[in-house]
């Protein structure tokens, strides 16, 4: 890592450490009676310590740690969804294909840089490839509901995903060797606004801003949260390629497509009875969980930059 990540990196942990200190003393304060928010607060934090922690061990490998990185998140982010989606027996060949073969090899595909496969390779020949092999088992109960959803899977878990680790297959004048520092700016960003859209809604909000898919999420704290993401997005431009300026249109387009995948994969869990999809982080719920926002800015931002930038 060059003396830019490490600074940033740094930047990070004092944070974190801030956070931490101001949680503990809540819980101090709060005596032996427990409170749910200070304690969700403090659980927050530390899985946040340990997401930190797997992402700088991935930075330290470079490239490759990185891309195999995302290659975990998003099989069990794959594994979440289509562990919520009812699926029949006739289904098994297009999950096998999905796990075994779309997964492994959309990141071997950015591995090799070749961006003219892995953009068109799930959508296109596995959007077509999933329901022929589902077809094959001649089951016809919901057949259109249950390829939607291991296409959907596909595209939400390994296709989005993929396009973070994909910013690093950009060729950017003059920002050579730094493109890990773009995908640490993409994550903190949207991640930074999910959190203060939940401090500036516990703080301030009033007004439920969609009360049937999300009914924590206002807008004053969807207003507060992006905006002070975006600023942040802005003063974080020297890491990135972008003008100030630059870097918060950057980051409020990331982080208005970040609220709305948020919302998007709320209607899925609600529509699947479930409050979290998963129990795998705590105080985060699932990967997916904490995953939705990035789903929906990764691939835009990367096409944003490619088209502009690179």
């Amino acid at each position: 890592m060059d003396r830019n990540t490490i600074l940033l990196f740094a930047g990070i942990g004092a944070v974190l450490l801030l956070a931490t200190l101001i949680a503990r003393v809540l819980r101090r304060r709060a005596g032996e009676v427990p409170n749910a928010v200070i304690e969700n607060l403090n659980a927050r934090i530390d899985a946040w310590w340990a997401m930190v922690l797997v992402i700088g061990i991935a930075f330290l490998f470079g490239n490759n740690g990185v891309i195999l990185l995302f290659y975990f998140v998003s099989f069990y982010a794959l594994r979440e969804f289509l562990t919520l989606t009812p699926t029949r027996r006739s289904d098994y060949p297009a999950l096998v294909a999905a796990f075994y073969f779309a997964l492994p090899m959309q990141y071997l595909l950015i591995a090799l840089d070749w961006y003219g496969l892995f953009a068109i390779f799930i959508p296109v020949y596995l959007f077509l490839l999933l329901p022929i092999l589902a077809s094959l088992g001649g089951d016809t109960t919901r057949f259109l509901e249950r390829a939607s959803e291991v296409q959907w899977g596909l595209m939400i878990a390994v296709y989005c995903v993929s396009a973070v680790p994909a910013l690093l297959t950009l060729d950017i004048p003059g920002y050579e060797g730094r493109n890990l520092l773009l995908i640490a700016w993409l994550i903190i960003v949207v991640q930074l606004s999910d959190v203060l859209q939940y401090v500036c809604g516990k703080l301030a909000g009033k007004h439920k801003i969609a009360p049937k898919l999300s009914p924590s999420k206002t807008v004053e704290g969807f207003v507060g949260g992006v905006a002070l993401a975006s600023l942040v997005g802005a003063s974080l431009f020297w890491i990135t390629p972008f003008s100030f300026w630059q870097a918060a249109l950057m980051a409020l387009t990331v982080n208005l497509l970040g609220f709305a995948g948020g919302l998007v994969m709320s209607a899925i869990k609600r529509d699947r009875g479930v409050k979290d999809w998963g129990h795998m982080i705590e105080g985060h719920g699932g990967m997916l969980d904490r995953m939705d926002s990035v789903c929906f800015a990764a691939p835009i931002f990367f096409h944003f930059v490619r088209y502009w930038w690179a």
